[in-house]
């Protein structure tokens, strides 16, 4: 068997009231301890500086201007002309009475100005604090206000919401594109200096200024992560953590055949207010390669594949799981709603193309040589559909399904990974090996500047010490943030001689790659006394064509599970067409017959994933609503709510126990 982790400390038996822990566990290329950093990579200035000097002239950052009532094709600014402007943006701070250790907030929907805003505080010793893009304003007037933000750059149509909080402190404004009149005349009545980009540039232009470089110790961002229940809290990134990821990201890389180039291009619209874009694109920057912004429509993401053509798409599992079901409303790219378009013959060749390709990839063969014939034939088509140029995939943010792991493995003629990660780890912490399919299903082995170990979780009967070891993933290492800002209590509850408590629930394999479970909290036992991980089931349910979201809740003095799904609208009005029903979408999920439908899709999905009797869902709740923000029903990540969900379907809930189980409790 193939190790990909060395195993450094023994487990130890808890004693004296203290948990039970597992043993520690290191990236194989540190096995005899941390590697050296690159000594010239000391701060996140010194990424983007370097990189200036040596790629000029390289593409940096793309965008698609709006002309004529429509987008355009890719416009490019170079390392040089980035560089330029982020000169006249310190200048500019520098004028306006920025010093080091001031906070910055950054406002907006990925775009260049973010990033040459961002590259700017790293220039000055300014510490970056980005603003939420996808929570409404309580977050960011929480943020706002908790940070102390002395300037902030904001997107035009966020000026509103900036102004709901700041009416009683001073600072300067400045927009990435332009102000109207009337927003100029509302910000200087609350006691805001605005300026547009181009006003704040010549600012910079007229007052030039040397720049202030940060040391490694000093703060470069506070990343405000938002959880399941009460106010974000802000994560303390330094420029020598960052700085540290950026060399681990090299030397992982360096161990495989395919090599990063300065030809790669990102294609980037995971949010850069969270920290797996942030540090994708820092990588980017290190290597002089390439990074186009999306237009602002994921409906629409599929004209920004085929325009930039991308070589590295990164998202969450939610898009990877519309991709291969092939929502309508979501990407166009789907490629199993594609393959129900084929013929009965050429579908019938496609599966056995897929086995093929899948049984010599099992065996060993990289993704590539497994099948060319296979991929000639069939999956080129699939890869032109993600822009004809992906080289790999990135899944991150929750574990992807089985299923939709393999198949895009197979299909999509790119590396596919997983990798696990916080804010508070400064992304991946683990990271899956491409080309090896025994990581199918995990989030691969530690990474290259962190050590991990599980920690033994009684109440729920985990044990890192037991056959498989489980229990709650704590790390340490270089990549760890210092704390959460001006919050010690927190700090000191999430970090115990020196480990970082994670929440997540893992398992270690033989092999030393980890698995994720759930999250701690997330883990409930039902009244015949099994423990049940609520978010591992929503991942395998919903892969279920016609689940568009699901919420799958448990409670401890009953012995089923019950669940709310968003029905997927479009599969929704094709079963209804097939079955005689007629109605509007809402109507369409008030039918028992829908119900019954989707119990049986629910009950195949857990068949097919072979989950035990008391792991299936006996009944559900039909809501064609989305589980959203506006309801506070998930986080800007997207992840569930789980506590304002059962306060929103308490009433439902209880009658669809009442209706399962009459009488009992």
């Amino acid at each position: 068997m193939k190790i990909f982790a060395a195993q450094v400390e023994e487990g130890k038996e808890g004693k004296d009231g203290k948990p039970s822990v597992g043993p520690v566990y290191r990236n194989l290329l540190a096995s005899n301890g941390f590697p050296s950093v690159d000594s010239d990579l000391n701060t996140a200035w010194d990424i983007f500086s370097m990189s200036v000097q040596k790629y000029p002239g390289n593409r940096m950052l793309g965008w698609r201007p709006f002309v004529d009532g429509k987008f355009g094709p890719y416009v490019w600014k170079t390392y040089k002309e980035v560089y330029e402007e982020v000169l006249q943006i310190v200048s500019a701070l520098r004028a306006s009475g920025a010093e080091p250790g001031c906070r910055v907030g950054i406002y907006g929907a990925n775009c260049p100005q973010w990033v040459e805003a961002m590259e700017a505080c790293n220039a000055l010793s300014l510490i970056c604090v980005p603003l939420y893009d996808t929570l409404g304003p309580g977050a960011v007037n929480f943020i706002l206000d908790h940070a102390e933000i002395d300037f902030v750059f904001v997107q035009d149509k966020k000026v509103k919401e900036v102004r709901l909080k700041i009416l009683d402190l001073h600072f300067v404004m400045v927009c990435f594109t332009s102000l109207t009149a009337e927003q100029k005349e509302m910000a200087v009545q609350t006691g805001i200096k605005p300026y547009s980009w181009d006003e704040f540039l010549h600012l910079g232009k007229v007052n030039e200024m040397e720049i202030l470089p940060p040391q490694p110790f000093n703060i470069c961002t506070i990343m405000y992560t938002s959880g399941t229940s009460g106010d974000p809290k802000g994560v303390v990134l330094t420029h020598e953590t960052i700085a540290t990821f950026v060399s681990g990201v090299d030397l992982f890389l360096d161990q495989f055949e395919d090599k990063m180039t300065v030809d790669d291009v990102y294609l980037s619209f995971l949010p850069l207010a969270h920290i797996l874009d942030r540090v994708i694109e820092e990588y980017f920057f290190r290597r002089g390669a390439s990074v186009g912004y999306y237009h602002g429509d994921l409906n629409a993401l599929r004209d920004d594949l085929m325009e930039l053509k991308p070589t590295l798409l990164a998202g969450v599992p939610r898009v990877f799981e519309k991709i291969h079901e092939g929502r309508e409303t979501f990407l166009g790219i789907g490629i199993k709603k594609a393959l129900e378009e084929l013929r009965p013959l050429r579908r019938r060749i496609f599966d056995a193309l897929y086995k093929y390709k899948l049984a010599w990839m099992n065996m060993g063969y990289k993704q590539r040589e497994a099948s060319p014939l296979a991929d000639l034939l069939a999956f080129r088509k699939v890869k032109a559909r993600l822009g004809g140029r992906l080289r790999l995939v990135i899944s991150g943010g929750a574990p992807l399904s089985t299923e939709v792991e393999e198949f895009l493995r197979v299909t999509c003629c790119a590396f596919l990974v997983q990798g696990y990660g916080l804010t508070e780890t400064c992304g991946p912490t683990t990271v899956c090996f491409p080309d090896e399919m025994c990581m199918v299903g995990t989030a691969g082995p530690v990474s290259v500047y962190s050590e991990l170990r599980l920690e033994e979780v009684p109440e729920m009967g985990y044990s890192p010490l037991d056959d498989p070891p489980c229990g709650e993933v704590c790390v340490r290492g270089k990549t760890l943030f210092s704390g959460y800002y001006k919050n010690p209590d927190l700090t000191r509850e999430s970090i115990i001689d020196g480990w970082f408590h994670t929440g997540d629930i893992g398992q270690i394999l033989p092999n030393g790659v980890v698995k994720i479970i759930d999250r701690k909290k997330n883990l409930i036992k039902i009244s015949q006394g099994e423990y049940v991980a609520l978010e591992y089931l929503e991942n395998v349910y919903c892969v279920a064509p016609i689940i568009e979201d699901i919420w799958v809740y448990g409670d401890s003095l009953k012995s089923m599970l019950v669940a709310v799904v968003v029905p997927c609208e479009e599969d929704t009005k094709k079963w209804a067409y097939s079955n005689g029903h007629a109605g509007s979408f809402l109507e369409l999920c008030s039918l028992v017959q829908l119900q019954n439908y989707i119990l049986s899709e629910l009950k195949n999905a857990a068949e097919r994933n072979k989950l035990r009797g008391f792991e299936h869902i006996k009944g559900v709740i039909l809501d064609p609503r989305p589980f959203d923000m506006e309801r506070d029903l998930v986080t800007a990540t997207l992840k569930k709510k789980r506590n304002k969900l059962l306060i929103y379907y308490q009433v439902e809930i209880d009658q669809l126990y009442e209706k399962l189980a009459p009488g009992r409790r």
